[in-house]
């Protein structure tokens, strides 16, 4: 298994470092954000990926990230503003709806629920924060939560529930449920040795993919409760055990990593300045699973790779974005 994976465009705009890039669920509109507080709209018009809104009113430092609601009609963006703004797109424009405040310092990351009921904020105060939303769009914070000892780098939702994951500076993934009318930590998963920067979830819920300052992926294997496998679970919840570790390819810090829902390929964005593409093997061991790097972009970006996603709707379109101040979108394709 091998691939190849060709530059198609670069979109440049930003003045400083892009923090993030984010697809979304449609695939047809790509938010970017940065350290210039600016979140860029990117979006396809007849041959070319062009700049179609620029919002910079709202934030008074960095942005760090930027997401979608599961409808598409809002984005949140979160800065080292200590704020949270919610854009609404009620016309061909984004309006800062709302401006959430409660983190007392830097907010690193936010993911929307599948549901849309609920939005997951952290940042450098080591909490993270769950958002409720009414049928008013009223946001009404529903808990704080208090589990890791260090700064929250990223959270995510599970991509068919609501199932919280983050990860940190103090070497943890943590994932988080509501139990009764409060929302608890139920499982913390180490392995990692250094900061563990972003997590996400395959298709179905079922494994979890992470990154580190170690330089390392973990893909890790849930066991629900009464698994055939006979791993101890935690009550009512199931376990999450790491079955596989990806090391040697990465030189430096890897700062982000993406699931592919369709292909099931993960792609990682290191401090090397490369990108990577990875996938499971054919006869691999569901449960100690083998992956190989089908493509390794070792100068993807002239700095650090911040950020990548995968296109919904266009699984071969990948998004990057880097210190260098360019977002870049990659086309891959397999090779015999």
């Amino acid at each position: 298994m091998s691939g190849n994976l060709e530059a198609i465009c670069t979109l440049e705009g930003h003045d400083d470092c892009v923090w993030c890039v984010s697809w979304n669920h449609a695939g047809t509109l790509l938010a970017s954000c940065g350290s210039d507080k600016s979140i860029r709209i990117w979006m396809l018009e007849g041959q070319s990926w062009v700049c179609v809104s620029v919002l910079s009113n709202c934030h008074q430092r960095t942005v760090r990230c930027v997401c979608w609601s599961p409808c598409d009609k809002l984005l949140t963006s979160t800065s080292f503003d200590s704020t949270t703004a919610i854009w609404d797109k009620k016309t061909s424009e984004f309006e800062c709806a709302l401006s959430l405040e409660g983190h007392k310092n830097e907010v690193k990351g936010a993911s929307w629920s599948p549901s849309g009921m609920f939005l997951a904020t952290c940042g450098r105060n080591k909490e993270v924060w769950i958002w409720a939303i009414d049928d008013d769009s009223d946001y009404d914070c529903d808990s704080v939560i208090t589990s890791h000892t260090q700064d929250i780098k990223s959270v995510k939702w599970h991509p068919h529930k609501d199932t919280l994951i983050s990860t940190s500076y103090d070497n943890t993934l943590k994932i988080y449920e509501k139990l009764d009318d409060d929302w608890e930590c139920i499982n913390t998963l180490e392995s990692h040795t250094s900061t563990v920067w972003a997590a996400s979830f395959d298709e179905t819920g079922s494994r979890i993919a992470s990154c580190s300052d170690d330089c390392t992926v973990k893909i890790w294997q849930e066991y629900p409760k009464n698994n055939k496998e006979g791993i101890i679970t935690p009550g009512n919840h199931s376990a999450w055990k790491c079955v596989s570790t990806l090391s040697g390819y990465h030189q430096r810090t890897i700062y982000d990593i993406k699931w592919n829902k369709t292909t099931g390929y993960i792609a990682t964005a290191s401090g090397d300045n490369a990108v990577r593409i990875f996938a499971e093997l054919p006869d691999s061991d569901p449960f100690a699973p083998t992956f190989q790097m089908l493509v390794q972009m070792r100068d993807a970006h002239q700095e650090d790779v911040n950020s990548i996603d995968w296109n919904p709707k266009q699984p071969d379109l990948l998004a990057s974005s880097s210190d260098d101040g360019e977002v870049k979108l990659w086309r891959y394709s397999s090779s015999v």
